[in-house]
């Protein structure tokens, strides 16, 4: 599942957010609609990560809900 994919399942999604990022708050899960820039610059706020940490646990995350399928990340890590 894309990204794209998860905007559309993001009302489902919003609590389990809540539940592991405790700063982000309910005003910020509206602003963030499931877009993953987004996403990534709310936990670089709330939580205080750098950039790449924050794609790395909000493309992390993806991996974990149910229906969510390998490679769906945003950007690749080809040439690691």
């Amino acid at each position: 599942m894309t990204w794209e994919q998860l905007e559309g399942r993001w009302k489902q999604l919003k609590g389990t957010v809540k539940q592991q990022w405790t700063k982000i708050t309910d005003s910020d899960l509206d602003y963030i609609a499931g877009k993953r820039d987004r996403f990534v610059a709310k936990l670089r706020e709330r939580h205080g990560l750098s950039k790449g940490e924050a794609e790395k646990k909000a493309d992390e995350w993806v991996r974990t809900q149910p229906g969510m399928a390998a490679g769906h990340e945003h950007h690749s890590s080809a040439g690691v």
